[in-house]
């Protein structure tokens, strides 16, 4: 054999090397792939706080219990904070916290304009934040996270890494698969995201398809994330210490900035643009603009210790930070 017959030889299996590997690249990210082959890391948690040296700002409210996590609705002014025994506490300026006759909660989001949605054990819990009364939509499993969509259809993430599109109207169900955790969505204008903590990623889900689409890694160890109404995600990198801004439709990683140790909770005040992140490494709270491109810290303030949750009374501005050790639920400013 000639050396040129040789050459070409080479060149030819090179070729059909490159080709069977960009298949399998292409097999890899395809929808029929297992979230079980798929790479991950221990999902980053909160770190744990020192004993505050500061007093907190504002004012502090003991609530007698710990607060996991929190959802202000605007609308009626009413405060929805999870505890860590998995009560709901209905909190407002009008009389002591009330509970609602839930059991076993294990998150809350914001429903429809004077609803807080609860999951809970195979079922989504639509309770008014007025009243406490409470409607149950049935689900299929064990529910992480829960979003609701422009059309009220509910999105409900599953710790196995399935999201399922709930109709309450006509009780339909649609499911897609792909990720291996869906620990938090984002619903911006008809987009809808997933936060997946074990691949800290955030990922485009196609609800028309039904399947994931694009992925972008979320830092070192995402943890929570919330939404603006200029459609972003705001999404806190823990273990990474830094504050990710990104873009839907398409996904699009537009700021990164480190913020501190251990950044956790976030929030977004409409009314002042201010992003504000929870560092628990210090029991701080920090507020930034981000009209600039990059971050820009203007307000920073002590906190109860380890504040894991916070948010926000757009009619108000009043802050709310949650402390997950029983500290109490802190209030800062507003009108």
């Amino acid at each position: 054999m000639s050396r040129r017959a040789k050459s070409k030889m080479r060149v030819s299996r090179t070729v059909a090397v490159l080709a069977v590997s960009a298949s399998l690249l292409v097999a890899g990210c395809s929808s029929e792939s297992k979230s079980d082959d798929l790479p991950t890391i221990p999902a980053a948690v909160a770190a744990q706080s020192p004993a505050t040296s500061t007093p907190p700002a504002g004012s502090v409210q003991q609530l007698g219990v710990s607060v996991a996590a929190m959802v202000n609705d605007t609308s009626t002014g009413v405060l929805a904070v999870l505890t860590g025994d998995g009560t709901v506490l209905l909190v407002d300026s009008t009389g002591p916290p009330r509970a609602v006759d839930v059991a076993g909660a294990l998150n809350i989001a914001a429903g429809k304009p004077g609803e807080v949605l609860v999951t809970v054990d195979n079922a989504v819990i639509r309770v008014n934040a007025k009243t406490g009364a409470t409607t149950t939509v049935a689900v299929d499993g064990k529910p992480q996270t829960v979003a609701r969509l422009g059309d009220d259809r509910l999105a409900v993430g599953f710790a196995d890494g399935k999201t399922s599109i709930l109709d309450p109207n006509t009780g339909s169900t649609q499911s897609i698969t792909g990720l291996v955790s869906v620990d938090a969505l984002a619903v911006t204008g008809d987009s809808l995201s997933a936060l997946d903590r074990r691949q800290t990623s955030l990922t485009d889900l196609d609800l028309d398809d039904r399947q994931t689409g694009l992925a972008l890694r979320a830092g070192d160890g995402a943890t929570n994330l919330a939404t603006d109404h200029f459609g972003r995600i705001l999404v806190t990198d823990t273990t990474g210490g830094e504050l990710l801004v990104f873009t839907s439709a398409p996904l699009v990683l537009r700021q990164r900035y480190p913020v501190g140790s251990s950044p956790y909770a976030v929030t977004y005040d409409d009314r002042a643009e201010i992003a504000w992140v929870t560092l628990t490494g210090s029991n701080e709270v920090v507020g930034y603009e981000l009209s600039t491109g990059i971050p820009v810290e203007v307000k920073r303030y002590p906190t109860v210790r380890q504040p894991n949750s916070v948010a926000v009374d757009q009619s108000t501005g009043t802050l709310f930070v949650g402390s997950a050790t029983g500290d109490g639920l802190q209030r800062i400013g507003g009108g």
